[in-house]
């Protein structure tokens, strides 16, 4: 039995995009969905795995169609999926009355549940959030041995969002556990416990590959694969600077940097090491391709103490700069150093 398992879609949200991509990137969230939804179709996949967020909020009704649609494009695959904690069922969701496409199970009661799929001799068990919270442990349960195949969907892994033990999912009996919520791809058990991530990153802090799990499970057991699959990918890089570089030096070295690591992706530069005292970085002029997040200066400037101390020995400045005589460079009291000569001429202006 071949499956793909997905997670944390989050359709509905904008994510952290830069100037360029803002726009676009709700859109691409859908896209990237679609896609996986024609893949299941083109591999013949028997099961597609949803582990919840599959939006970002309450979904919209029309919203429910279109996803619906998409699910009825579909030939040979069964879909099962649960919300999550994202698009917990309210009181008034249309989850609760939505009529879905015959191929599709949603699990969509607070306490576990079950969707027998006979034809491939399966059960996919799971609940779904009622809450934005839930505190308690509720992944303890056996898998019951009724059917030949038998999944668990299991959304959270935070002390707010169900936690989850390592050990309890090793020893449940399952032959798999499609799990959501964290949205790094992650394996909790090896070919058994498995965090797809989020399909597409959302949020700036979503670095590395996102995508989706590929599995199978044979007669020797299960086996999967994770599948990069994401359109962008936030970056986060640390850049070393000197005392040589301008605006418009560092600018260029920026573009150079995202013209390597791939202009479509998102950027958050963290600018250390020196730079010259008379100058002063305008990180918010840096954005050629309109991919940058954020860009933090670290930097220090590149004092000559000597000749401060030369011309300030007579004065607070001088005598700061000679406490600290002899700290090596790098050390916290270099770091103290730096700051605090530069906060000392500052005062002065």
């Amino acid at each position: 039995m071949r499956f793909i398992h997905i997670a944390d879609v989050h359709l509905g949200a904008h994510p952290d995009a830069g100037e360029t991509y803002s726009e676009r990137r709700p859109r691409e969230l859908w896209d990237s969905f679609s896609r996986i939804i024609a893949l299941c179709e083109k591999e013949k996949a028997d099961i597609l795995l949803i582990a919840g967020d599959l939006f970002h909020r309450q979904p919209l009704l029309r919203e429910l169609k279109e996803v619906n649609y998409l699910f009825s494009t579909l030939l040979h695959t069964q879909v099962v999926f649960i919300a999550g904690n994202h698009d917990y069922i309210k009181r008034d969701s249309y989850y609760r009355t939505f009529d879905w496409n015959h191929n599709v199970h949603f699990l969509q009661e607070a306490e576990m549940g079950c969707a027998v799929l006979a034809q491939l001799d399966l059960a996919v068990y799971g609940f779904s959030y009622h809450a934005r919270e839930i505190r308690e442990e509720k992944y303890h349960i056996k898998a019951p041995g009724k059917y030949r195949y038998e999944i668990l969907l299991a959304h959270g892994g935070d002390e707010r969002h169900i936690p989850v033990k390592r050990e309890t999912l090793e020893t449940s009996g399952f032959d798999y556990i499609a799990m959501g919520h964290i949205h790094k791809p992650q394996v909790l058990v090896e070919n058994l416990a498995v965090y797809a991530g989020a399909l597409e990153p959302v949020d700036k802090n979503d670095t590395g590959q996102h995508g989706y799990v590929w599995g199978e499970i044979t007669e020797r057991g299960t086996f999967t694969e994770f599948i990069p699959a994401a359109v962008r990918e936030y970056i986060h890089l640390a850049l070393r600077t000197n005392e040589s570089m301008t605006n418009g030096s560092l600018k260029d070295y920026i573009s150079d940097v995202i013209e390597k690591r791939g202009v479509g992706n998102m950027y958050k530069f963290i600018l250390r090491g020196l730079r010259d005292p008379a100058v002063e970085f305008d990180t918010g002029h840096m954005d050629t391709y309109g991919n940058i997040l954020e860009i933090v200066d670290e930097t220090q400037p590149a004092y000559d103490y000597q000749s401060l101390y030369e011309e300030n020995k007579n004065n607070l400045i001088g005598r700061y700069i000679e406490a600290f005589e002899g700290c090596g460079e790098g050390s916290i009291e270099h770091q103290a150093l730096q700051e605090g000569v530069q906060a000392l001429l500052d005062s002065r202006l």
